[in-house]
């Protein structure tokens, strides 16, 4: 598992999956996130706004990343 840090309190998903290299532009984090292909602590999110915060795990692919705010 990486981690991944960030600045404030929180990261929309899909900022988040830009930020960490995980969808290559917005448009294929908005179509990935509605697809229901991520998921957040383990259930699948298909809400593009949602707030990622600290200690939360994503999985995109198999591959899990976990946030860190700082």
């Amino acid at each position: 598992m990486n981690n991944v840090e960030i600045k404030g309190e929180f990261i929309r998903l899909d900022a988040l999956l830009k930020f960490a290299s995980l969808a290559s532009s917005g448009g294929e984090a908005k179509l990935r996130i509605a697809a229901g292909e991520i998921l957040v602590n383990g259930v699948p999110c298909t809400q593009r706004g949602k707030k990622c915060r600290d200690g939360d795990i994503i999985c995109v692919d198999g591959q899990e990343i976990q946030i860190k705010c700082s």
